[in-house]
């Protein structure tokens, strides 16, 4: 596969209020965006939102792989045939488009915000597609970590839905994440973003999102995770994670399980492309350190023919981390051979801004409460440990909640080895989500230690604040929906307690009508 290279500096796009779009560059683009009514596709009305909130509602409406459990899946939610006919119905926005895909089991929410933070610190118009959102639906697309609007929400919404209208009779209703990719895939075309970083929502092979040929694939640590729906093995989940490798399209990963790696390789090469590995093939070190200036850190260096990156700082807690650093930045060295300018010395700026929203994230300083998304027995781990390398505090009060479908005993066995004291409740609006009392059943199983069940997290707060002293921490995991849960519960707690006028920014859903927000800068 030969790559066209990145647009010149002087030719890159600008998002701002003037910037021309693919449709106008090209009026014949915009009449690809209107539904094809070729072969079986039904001949539809195009869907058009006249408020955010009707469209969240349309989304809310379609199944969501997210929140089912893995029993109640049907096995025809996984289908590329209607990603690619839906596409197909808009113009196949993504053809013109360069990517890079990261798929995982654990890390690759991460390694998306450093690899999008870097690109962007380089100059380029950097596309994110992430998953799940912590509070705001538009949290999942955004361009230089600028939102997406609630007008182009809508709009690009209804584009979405009116093809997903159009291919149901003859392949099947597309899903909640179907038609969220879509949206992405149509936005970042016509913002002419020079790149955009893609995370795999489920698996790999059949995601969605595989619909995209990108620069560079990428793949995190492969753990057990969603086995009804991927399999019971590591070997299994790994080459459903691995459906993401194309022909001629470089493969990174980090330090695997031999038996992932073998499947990583044979996949690889039925692709006729090959894999390197950070810390083997591709030279990497890490050091834990303290300084007086950013505290308790983690720095790496990674060294190819092309780069140099280093002693750089890793932007998120945890040990973990330096690994997800670590493929970042091989991956960042990777566009450079395909022609993206990556300087050293801006990725080290990228870094730097790299978002923690919902990874060892300090929502309240008084009380102190962070959140984090851990969900499965490893991350918790990894989260105690970060807890205990970064954060100082007497004792912990951990409020926790997760699916059903996870592996809940291991889960707790690693949570006891940092909390003092535990509240189990679970996330609103969730049917995966496991009952508070059959947590606390659970726990007996791994822990003598007693725990309270609270229904809500407003109850579990307020059981948690009353048991900590100044000296303390509240932490918030298990899933990431009940960590976005807290984070808005804080915001709008601190947004009454100041009053009108008071408690500052961030933008309050619209209810009647739409308010855009600026466009992204460079």
């Amino acid at each position: 596969m030969t790559s066209k290279g990145p647009p010149s500096t002087g030719s890159r796009s600008k998002l701002n209020a003037n910037a021309t779009t693919r449709s106008q560059l090209n009026p014949a683009l915009a009449a690809e965006t209107a539904p094809r009514h070729t072969g079986k596709l039904k001949v539809v009305a195009p869907r058009v939102f006249a408020t955010y909130e009707a469209a969240n509602e349309y989304l809310l409406g379609r199944m969501n792989v997210e929140k089912t459990r893995p029993e109640r899946v049907d096995p025809a939610a996984f289908k590329l045939e209607r990603m690619r006919a839906m596409l197909a119905t808009m113009g196949n926005p993504h053809q013109n488009t360069k990517f890079v895909h990261v798929a995982g089991s654990k890390g690759k929410g991460s390694v998306c915000e450093m690899v999008a933070s870097c690109l962007t610190a380089c100059g380029y118009t950097t596309g994110l597609f992430t998953s799940p959102h912590l509070i705001d639906l538009r949290e999942r697309v955004r361009i230089n970590q600028q939102m997406i609007s609630y007008a182009d929400f809508a709009t690009y919404l209804g584009q979405a839905a009116t093809a997903a209208d159009a291919v149901e009779g003859e392949h099947g209703e597309a899903t909640f994440f179907e038609v969220m990719t879509a949206l992405a895939l149509a936005y970042f075309a016509e913002q002419a973003v020079d790149v955009a970083v893609i995370e795999v929502g489920l698996g790999g092979r059949l995601d969605s999102t595989n619909v995209i040929t990108p620069e560079v694939c990428a793949i995190t640590a492969i753990q057990l995770e969603h086995t009804q729906i991927l399999g019971d093995t590591v070997e299994r989940i790994a080459r459903e994670k691995a459906g993401i490798i194309k022909p001629g399209v470089p493969v990174l990963t980090i330090a695997q399980p031999a038996p992932v790696l073998d499947v990583f390789k044979q996949v690889a090469a039925e692709a006729g492309t090959q894999v390197q590995t950070v810390g083997e093939e591709i030279e990497f070190s890490g050091r834990f350190e303290a300084s007086a200036e950013i505290g308790p850190h983690t720095r790496v260096c990674l060294n190819t023919p092309r780069s140099a990156f280093e002693h750089l700082v890793v932007p998120l807690k945890g040990e973990h981390q330096a690994a997800n650093c670590g493929l970042a930045l091989a991956v960042l060295d990777v566009l450079r051979s395909r022609g993206f300018e990556t300087p050293e010395r801006n990725v080290a700026a990228g870094l730097a801004r790299t978002p923690n929203q919902g990874r060892v994230e300090m929502v309240s300083s008084n009380p102190r409460v962070v959140i984090d998304g851990a969900h499965n027995p490893e991350s918790v781990l990894a989260l105690m440990r970060a807890i205990g390398a970064h954060i100082k505090y007497d004792s912990m009060v951990a409020i926790f909640g997760c699916a059903a479908d996870k592996n809940v005993t291991g889960m707790l066995a690693r949570l006891v080895t940092g909390a003092d004291k535990i509240i189990f409740t679970r996330a609103v609006g969730t049917p995966r989500a496991m009952d508070p009392r059959e947590l606390q059943r659970k726990l007996s199983e791994v822990s003598h230690r007693s725990a309270s069940i609270a229904p809500t997290i407003k109850e579990a707060m307020s059981i948690a604040e009353r048991a900590v002293g100044r000296g303390d921490l509240i932490c918030v995991t298990g899933s990431f929906y009940l960590a976005g849960e807290t984070k808005k519960f804080l915001a709008d707690r601190a947004r009454k307690e100041a009053g009108p006028g008071g408690g500052g920014g961030g933008e309050i859903e619209p209810k009647t009508g739409l308010k855009p927000r600026p466009s992204p800068r460079k």
